[in-house]
């Protein structure tokens, strides 16, 4: 993959910044416990339950020297895609930022920790991620190199073209409404994201800017974050009421068709037109499509 735009006009780098006050609660401590005992990292230290002195500027820039490699994917990928769907939807689009942090930080949706992964934050309208990440899609999950890494952030990015276009905002409304449709819509919205992610890629291969093997990558690293892999990985068994982002099969199937057909209409992953071929958004969950719309 060779994108090469550099720019960080658009990106806040908080690494080295600490918590930023982070306070996770009674509730967010015991989670943060659980999560420790599943991946066997002590996450409660990284958001400030350890009391771990701060670390010195020469050991900050010694880390950030570290991870250079992976920051310059991760801005690169953010910045195209943000340029293809700039084009693709015209004033409409709104520009996002790229938060790099270490451990924990605060975001307009309210604390978070490096163990919640990358997400995107509808309130700030920022994408968040801890670069360590990208080590534990390799070294756990299977899914190394530079694609992978860029289809995290792709995805990320479809979060915000689905904030933009006014879909997200009728998914929580039908969640709202219908509390046991929770999951099922959440599930509807991350496999939209893969598409438009793999939609994105097909621009960067039509631009010539794939190697081969890029592809394949992207769809290892979907599939890598299936909720039944996760699941299996983490605990031994799986749970698809629990599932909330689809499971490797799905993931993969809808960054593939993403890919194969470059189009926002097909990744209407709700039926009933949520997204149109103008980029427009259509009928959405919360009307007729969000229910009558097939299984993913």
């Amino acid at each position: 993959m060779r994108l090469g735009n550099g720019d960080r006009s658009n990106v806040e780098d908080r690494r080295g910044l600490g918590g930023a006050g982070l306070r996770l609660g009674l509730g967010g401590t015991l989670v943060v416990a659980a999560l420790s005992l599943i991946f066997g990292r002590d996450f409660l230290s990284m958001v400030g339950g350890g009391g771990e002195a701060p670390a010195s500027p020469e050991q900050v820039e010694l880390r950030k020297a570290g991870e250079a490699p992976l920051e310059d994917v991760a801005v690169a990928s953010f910045n195209d895609a943000q340029e293809v769907w700039g084009r693709e939807l015209g004033q409409r689009y709104r520009p996002s930022r790229l938060v790099l942090f270490w451990d924990g930080t605060r975001s307009g949706c309210g604390d978070a920790s490096s163990a919640m992964g990358p997400f995107y934050c509808p309130l700030d309208e920022k994408v968040y991620i801890d670069l360590g990440f990208y080590r534990e899609l390799a070294r756990r999950f299977g899914a190394p190199g530079e694609f992978a890494q860029a289809y995290v952030i792709a995805h990320e990015v479809g979060h915000h073209v689905q904030h933009v276009l006014g879909i997200a905002p009728r998914v929580r409304e039908a969640q709202e409404r219908d509390p046991s449709r929770r999951n099922a819509l959440s599930v509807r919205m991350e496999l939209q994201a893969d598409c438009l992610a793999g939609a994105w890629a097909r621009s960067v291969g039509d631009r010539g800017r794939l190697d081969p093997g890029d592809v394949e990558a992207g769809l290892r690293a979907a599939a890598a974050v299936g909720d039944d892999r996760i699941q299996r990985t983490t605990t031994g068994s799986v749970r698809p009421e629990r599932f909330t982002h689809g499971t490797a099969e799905q993931r993969a199937r809808w960054f593939r068709r993403g890919y194969d057909t470059a189009s926002l209409d097909a990744c209407d992953t709700f039926g009933g037109g949520a997204v149109s071929a103008e980029g427009e958004a259509g009928r959405a969950p919360g009307a007729r499509g969000a229910r009558a719309a097939p299984e993913p």
